[in-house]
């Protein structure tokens, strides 16, 4: 019976890192695709509504794109405020 050899051991080892090496830099390379094809839907859209930026709506605080933002809002959110804006009665604030 012959013994297995370290280097055979360092080969297998080289081997299987090379393959996941492999594996992880084609998964990378469809997620790349994935968002660009996105972001260029994303762009599209944008174009054609003639918006500065992707928001679908622009009145309360929650259902702005993250994008702008608040220092100060003069009618908070607390459990027994009215909301002031109609666009709230058709979206749901983000949790």
């Amino acid at each position: 019976m012959t013994a297995i050899r370290p280097a055979f051991w360092a080969l297998l080892a080289f081997g299987s890192l090379l393959l996941l090496g492999g594996m992880l830099f084609t998964n990378i390379a469809e997620r790349r695709s994935a968002q660009t094809q996105l972001i260029s839907h994303g762009q599209r859209v944008v174009a054609d509504l003639a918006l500065s930026d992707l928001a679908l709506t622009s009145e309360a605080r929650y259902t702005r794109h993250p994008a702008i933002t608040d220092a100060v809002v003069v009618g908070m959110d607390h459990p027994g405020g009215l909301d002031h804006f109609p666009s709230t009665l058709f979206f749901a604030p983000v949790r």
